[in-house]
């Protein structure tokens, strides 16, 4: 992953700043998808972070469906892996980046071009959805902070519309 660390990242590093919302890169993570091969393995609480002992010990699994987690780490972590683990690991983490967002008017921003109703995401949930045209996932972390992940080659134009999007905040 060193080597991947030296690209360059497909939008800014700087933080494009507007009245009450920054939209920056998100530090540099491993992501891990994971899909379950016994439907009894792992909690099933699709949107949710998932308290399994995997996920304890790591910082946490986003359900994305029945059978399907998100697995973010930081870059270089190593995830456990043994005997019987009853999942299926691919590592997927040059796929995607994060973009944060933050600020009071950071739902705002994510309202414009996201058909879901963002203030019905507590603390903690995520989703796969759509921004504008673009397929994403995005966590809510905190009140004001919200990561959303993207495909790589998506990135340059969801953070093109972000930005926009912010920029005609009144």
């Amino acid at each position: 992953m060193a080597d991947l660390a030296m690209r360059a990242a497909p939008v800014p590093a700087e933080p494009a700043e507007f009245p009450g919302v920054s939209i920056a890169l998100g530090a540099p993570l491993g992501r891990w998808s994971l899909r379950g091969r016994d439907p009894g393995a792992l909690a099933k609480v699709v949107g949710h972070k998932v308290p399994a002992k995997i996920g304890e010990a790591l910082g946490g699994m986003l359900c994305l469906g029945p059978d399907e987690w998100l697995l973010r780490l930081p870059e270089g972590a190593a995830i456990p892996m043994g005997e019987g683990l009853p999942l299926s690991v691919v590592d997927i983490s040059e796929r995607a980046i994060s973009l944060v967002l933050e600020g009071p008017r950071a739902i705002e921003v994510l309202s414009s071009g996201c058909p879901r109703d963002l203030s019905k995401f507590a603390v903690g949930y995520g989703s796969r959805t759509i921004y504008e045209t673009v397929e994403i996932v995005l966590i809510r972390e905190s009140e004001e902070r919200w990561s959303v992940e993207v495909w790589r080659s998506f990135a340059p134009w969801l953070h093109l519309a972000l930005v926009t999007a912010a920029s005609h905040l009144r």
